[in-house]
């Protein structure tokens, strides 16, 4: 277990808004405009300016490198332009994946055609949240070498096992809902230390997660003593370090109490326990099932955290929210009030895709990622056609290296949840997140009304 405390300056909020100008951060404008969707106007989207200005603190764009011929992919006529998924599909975590493989079939379906080629996903591969599922899907992916990109995994663990074989192949990865900041960068311009080449995400980094989570429990709470448990995987210890670290950072009367539990292990009564002597006001736990559950069931058990503020993470969703130790819980999430957003390459509302998801599968998506999933297949298909080449012969030529450099490039890529610029390392998201308080285990959905808290970077 470890104690942490720092003296660092504050910084200003609101009673239930936050701006941050420590963080670095790519521009979200959720007043999105559709528009057409041939090579041309989708291309001015993207910036290819390698310098950022003394008011632009997003990090630079990667410097092209030269292509070699075994970058070029060859797609005959009559032949498909292959893609893949890769997320978690089954076991105890699902939710994470089963919703962005909806995000996923809805965007082909509107996408249509590319450049006159039909677009094949293959068999959805299933990440299982694991290192191991990760490993085992990304074996299978490398070896079709008609493959150009994978949309996916759902989980940092898996991407840490997955994303390094992928993408050494001479594939790419946009990742719709791992959020590990080792998976990009520091935002500070360093990269993470399970960062790859040719892996982007239109997830948030947990750095502003973490960073807007202990802005709501020092800020909005006023709370000062505060807790957290991490299970040892690479998304929970993450994101627990990033809130360590942004909380000591807003007084030197902020103390964290860190602790990891056993993930396989079904008591937590000792780590509660010896967590309780530092009497917490809040415990962060952003953790996965069936460990969440555990930790929620016994906690306000335990002498000195029977009125503990309890906060979470999207890592418990779905079901987690039908359980009666969910109610009163605070999570937080991408910002999903975005109803009115346009995806610009199928002109689709985020409001309208996500009616059909529930005509469709006959439910509320249980993630908010189906969307940035959704974003993420358009965002993978546009810069394919950008660098696509028709040939003679009617054959499409399309250059790996180039394709890579194209997603760098993107700058103000509309889309369902909002405005989407890639830096050097692979961020791509809005990072536009919210708290909401649940209330009611017969309604799992996170609703507007609920919420609590926003964190707006700028």
């Amino acid at each position: 277990m470890l104690i942490l405390g720092l003296s660092v300056s504050c910084v200003s909020n609101s009673a239930n808004n936050t701006t941050t100008d420590d963080l670095p951060t790519n521009p979200t404008d959720t007043n999105n405009n559709g528009s057409p969707t041939d090579a041309s106007s989708v291309s001015s989207v993207r910036d290819t300016e390698n310098t950022v200005s003394a008011t632009d603190t997003s990090l630079p764009n990667k410097p092209s490198k030269p292509s070699k011929p075994s970058d070029l992919l060859v797609i005959a006529p009559g032949d498909a332009i292959h893609i893949r998924s890769l997320n978690a599909l089954s076991g105890d975590n699902a939710h994470l994946g089963i919703g962005n493989q909806r995000g996923i079939e809805l965007a082909l379906e509107d996408y249509g055609d590319l450049r006159g080629f039909r677009v094949d996903i293959g068999t959805p591969l299933d990440g299982l949240c694991s290192s191991d599922g990760g490993q085992a899907a990304a074996q299978t992916i490398v070896t079709d070498k008609r493959v150009l990109g994978v949309i996916g995994p759902s989980c940092s663990i898996t991407a840490t096992a997955s994303a390094n074989l992928i993408t050494a192949a001479g594939m790419v990865m946009i990742a719709p809902s791992n959020t590990s900041s080792s998976l990009t960068s520091d935002l500070q311009g360093n990269r993470g230390e399970n960062h790859s080449e040719g892996y982007f995400r239109t997830a948030h980094n947990d750095l502003y997660q973490g960073k807007a989570i202990a802005d709501f429990l020092h800020s909005v709470k006023r709370f000062r003593t505060v807790a957290a448990i991490h299970d040892g995987d690479p998304y929970s210890h993450g994101l627990v370090t990033s809130f360590a670290d942004a909380f000591h950072a807003l007084g030197d009367d902020a103390t964290v109490t860190i602790s990891q539990v056993d993930r396989e292990s079904a008591d937590m009564v000792p780590v509660l326990t010896e967590l309780a002597t530092h009497a917490p006001e809040a415990l962060f736990f952003p953790v996965f099932r069936p460990t969440g559950d555990h930790i929620a069931e016994q906690a306000h058990d335990i002498p000195g955290m029977e009125s503990t503020l309890m906060i979470t993470a999207p890592s418990l969703g779905g079901d987690f929210r039908r359980l009666q130790q969910s109610v009163g819980m605070f999570f937080s999430g991408p910002d999903t009030r975005t109803s009115s957003n346009k995806n610009e390459a199928t002109h689709m509302t985020h409001k309208s895709v996500k009616n059909r998801y529930v005509d469709r599968y006959g439910a509320e998506p249980e993630s908010p990622y189906w969307a940035h999933s959704y974003d993420a297949t358009t965002l993978l298909l546009d810069t394919i056609s950008i660098v696509a080449n028709v040939e003679d012969d009617g054959s499409l030529e399309i250059d790996r290296q180039k394709l890579r450099q194209a997603l760098h490039d993107t700058k103000n890529y509309q889309g369902l949840i909002g405005s989407l610029s890639c830096d050097m390392f692979g961020d791509c998201g809005t990072q536009q997140l919210v708290i909401f308080e649940h209330l009611d285990s017969n309604s799992p959905e996170l609703l507007e009304e609920n919420i609590k808290f926003e964190f707006i970077p700028k």
